[in-house]
């Protein structure tokens, strides 16, 4: 389930560097169906900033990518 995520998002992060964390968090919330908006809302960060983290595009600031490991830490198997 890609929850609205257009065909070129999720083509782009599958292409991105999955060792940039922007990346392997956009992988994370393409499969579960997590939103960008709602990931946008709970990191404080408009939605094109998440595409930008998705997409490779940018890298998040040190106080986001702690945010994001936090995010990523609850829904960890």
């Amino acid at each position: 389930m890609t929850y609205g995520y257009s065909h070129n998002l999720v083509e782009a992060n599958k292409n991105a560097n999955p060792e940039f964390l922007g990346v392997a968090f956009g992988r994370m919330c393409i499969e579960l169906g997590i939103p960008a908006t709602r990931v946008a809302e709970e990191l404080g960060v408009s939605r094109m900033t998440v595409y930008n983290w998705f997409w490779g595009e940018s890298i998040p600031s040190r106080n986001n990518s702690e945010q994001i490991k936090l995010f990523m830490a609850r829904y960890e198997k």
